[in-house]
């Protein structure tokens, strides 16, 4: 009897046992889904055990009990041998279904949802508030209220494969950011394929405005094109390489209407003399046969202080469509500090487009606009913001934030690009709203060009609201 009850303690001990603490299946990681592994394994070989020791310890105590029994009268009626089979079987009815099973069970089922989540769906709305002292008309009517996107966002693991893709709608066009399907190695490793992000500079943006930094507007921030990439991503180190076979529209004879509807610039052609720099290019080209580099080291000092340093590279052909007609190249470096609720960042870029042809400098597109910036030239990035928690209602944090952009060392002698966004974005729900203040000269969207002559600033007041779910 008293073996018998040490294991029902027993038992009753692992059941009463803390949890493993556990998060939903969706947000498990590698490692944990690994230690879930490892814990059923051991539950269920716990159980089986338990289970085989209070058998053997029921049936060794009924066939004491027999003997007892059969010593006082020398037959047992059927009711007796009925009840007697019961009690022998009862107890593997109840550790079958006992909550240790049941938790085993429930660990199990969390494993295979976790490895095979659902796709999940989800997306944004955007409208935005715009006000110019550039545009009389606008500055008149005291700015306007327009419609800016809608965009629906998919992604979802089965197994070790991983999806992620996302399309844009606007007033004026229609784009895919980006869309791949990925392979998760290890749990350091990762392969994407499809239109994934050329990995370059500060990630995952070199700013933190609405507007991006400069880098944007000459393709080499929140890029994405169509290749294959591998990743690693440990404590210490980031590491991608990628090969880009051409941009996200199949390059220069891809099947698109309009080449310069897209999320992200891209050169589309080659400015040839005479052609103003708005124009559809007359000659067109594409990035062609691209590779791309990015390493990363990162430190973390205690639980509110840490720094990243980077380098990156790109190097690839141009092609107009028959032959590749020029090579183009960029590099960077950038650095991310944070301590507490600061962080500071700061990016120098270089690249260049070699070209066979005497030209004006590169007809770039995106957003339903064509724009040229120069062949070559180097890029400066300042950024600092700064993060505060709040409990005001729905409002439960406010980034305050500048971002300073220089573009100098323009190949034939344009003037300087310069862009500063003073501004602050507010977090309630599932509203994201920025509030920026941008000064500017010679910058696209704010009434110029990256290869125009302005001497003089002009200034731009925005507000974009966008509810994400």
């Amino acid at each position: 009897m008293m073996k018998k009850q040490w294991l029902a303690l027993s038992i009753a001990a692992l059941v009463s046992a803390p949890s493993y603490a556990w998060q939903a299946p969706q947000e498990l990681s590698d490692a944990q889904l690994a230690q879930l592994f490892e814990q059923v394994q051991k539950l269920q070989q716990r159980v089986e055990e338990l289970e085989q020791q209070l058998a053997d310890a029921t049936v060794a105590e009924e066939e004491q009990q027999a003997t007892s029994t059969t010593a006082v009268a020398s037959t047992t009626t059927p009711v007796a041998q009925s009840a007697t089979q019961t009690t022998a079987v009862a107890p593997r009815q109840a550790a079958q279904t006992s909550p240790l099973a049941k938790r085993v069970a429930q660990l199990e089922d969390d494993i295979a949802a976790a490895e095979n989540a659902p796709i999940r769906i989800g997306g944004a709305v955007r409208a935005q508030y715009v006000w110019e002292d550039y545009n009389t008309a606008n500055k008149d009517r005291g700015g306007d209220l327009d419609f800016d996107l809608v965009r629906i966002d998919y992604s979802g693991t089965i197994g070790d494969v991983v999806l992620s893709a996302q399309y844009r709608w606007f007033q004026y066009m229609d784009a895919v950011q980006h869309a791949w399907v990925g392979y998760n190695f290890t749990d350091q490793w990762q392969g994407q394929i499809g239109i994934t992000k050329v990995p370059f500079g500060m990630t995952p943006y070199n700013s933190n405005s609405y507007f991006f930094s400069s880098n944007f507007y000459v393709g080499l921030e929140d890029d994405h094109d169509a290749g294959v990439k591998l990743l690693y991503r440990d404590d210490d180190w980031d590491f991608d390489i990628a090969f880009f076979k051409n941009d996200e529209q199949g390059g220069v004879d891809g099947f698109v209407s309009q080449r310069e509807d897209r999320y992200a610039y891209d050169a589309l052609g080659v400015r040839l003399a005479g052609e103003d720099l708005y124009d559809t290019p007359t000659l067109a080209v594409a990035e062609a046969n691209s590779f791309a580099a990015r390493v990363a080291r990162k430190y973390q000092w205690g639980h509110d202080q840490s720094f990243e340093f980077g380098v990156s590279g790109q190097y690839g052909d141009m092609n107009d469509g028959t032959q590749n007609v020029g090579e183009r190249s960029a590099w960077a470096a950038h650095g991310v500090y944070s301590v507490d609720r600061w962080t500071f960042m700061g990016q120098v870029s270089h690249y260049d487009y070699a070209m066979d042809m005497a030209n004006d400098g590169i007809v770039v597109g995106a957003y339903a606009f064509y724009d040229t910036i120069p062949s070559q030239a180097t890029l400066y990035t300042a950024n600092i913001a700064y993060s505060l928690p709040v409990q005001w209602g729905p409002v439960t944090n406010l980034t305050f934030y500048n971002d300073y952009s220089w573009m100098t060392n323009k190949r034939g002698g344009s003037e300087d690009t310069i862009m500063n966004v003073l501004g602050m974005a507010v977090t309630a729900g599932g509203l994201y709203t920025y509030f920026d203040l941008v000064t500017a000269k010679n910058q696209p969207f704010v009434g110029g060009s990256m290869m125009g002559d302005a001497d003089e600033t002009k200034t731009r007041f925005n507000i974009n609201i966008g509810y994400y779910f």
